[in-house]
């Protein structure tokens, strides 16, 4: 069971009105130790989303009523940082982009393994809250997500997609200290066994370009732990 530090047990929102499919996906996660409540529509959704506080939503998108893809947008205007996870078995490409622009976290095309669905809510679940602002800043590091721009005391830096990636995602949660698995499971969206390192090569990339150039560092190793990005006060 993945629960808070303090032991709360997570809570699942999922809004599916495939009656059957509904209830084995709540059996499943029950089954995982998770709370779960379940709407038949999108505004019965919606109006548990606003009632209540959730760990991770799970949206389909073809609902009766208010449609999936508005109980998203309305789920984002109130709350940046709950993950959200698509299912749908609408699976054109365009409407991925759409979905993930308008702040899916994740997309699983119907039909699908409940081990894979499993695999992908412990994983959302792993990252926590995400910071969406547009701008990302830590002390003088600073990222625009819509141009990818990543800048230090003004002067630009030049990172490749998997640098530019695994730095988000620190600087999204800066002072927290994040795991090599957590790390692979977000930036890489999978689970490399025995490659852990591909995360220290990755963070030794970061620090000659992050880093090196400039008196104060930012990229925190803690020794049996993983990685977190902030200056003294922030670790």
């Amino acid at each position: 069971m993945f629960s808070y530090p303090n032991g709360k047990q997570m809570r699942i929102l999922l809004v599916e009105d495939e009656k059957k499919l509904c209830e084995l996906i709540a059996r499943a996660l029950r089954a995982e130790r998770y709370a779960v409540d379940a709407a038949p529509d999108g505004q019965g959704g919606w109006e548990l989303a606003d009632a209540y506080e959730y760990d991770l939503l799970i949206l389909d998108l073809m609902l009766p009523g208010v449609s999936g893809t508005e109980v998203l947008r309305r789920v984002r205007r109130k709350n940046q940082e709950v993950p959200i996870l698509i299912l749908t078995a609408r699976d054109a490409t365009n409407e991925k982009v759409q979905h993930f622009e308008a702040g899916a976290d994740d997309y699983l095309t119907k039909p699908f393994a409940f081990a894979e669905l499993i695999m992908r809510v412990k994983a959302l679940l792993r990252r926590g809250p995400m910071s969406r602002a547009t701008v990302l800043r830590v002390a003088d590091l600073e990222m625009d997500r819509l141009s990818q721009q990543v800048r230090r005391s003004g002067r630009k830096i030049e990172l490749t997609p998997k640098e530019y990636a695994l730095l988000e995602y620190l600087a999204s949660n800066p002072g927290r200290v994040f795991s090599r698995t957590m790390i692979i499971e977000h930036v890489w969206d999978q689970s490399f066994e025995g490659l852990n390192n591909i995360v220290d090569v990755y963070v030794r990339h970061l620090r000659r370009k992050v880093d090196d150039p400039f008196p104060t560092k930012l990229i925190r190793t803690v020794r049996g732990v993983g990685y977190g990005l902030g200056d003294d006060a922030a670790l």
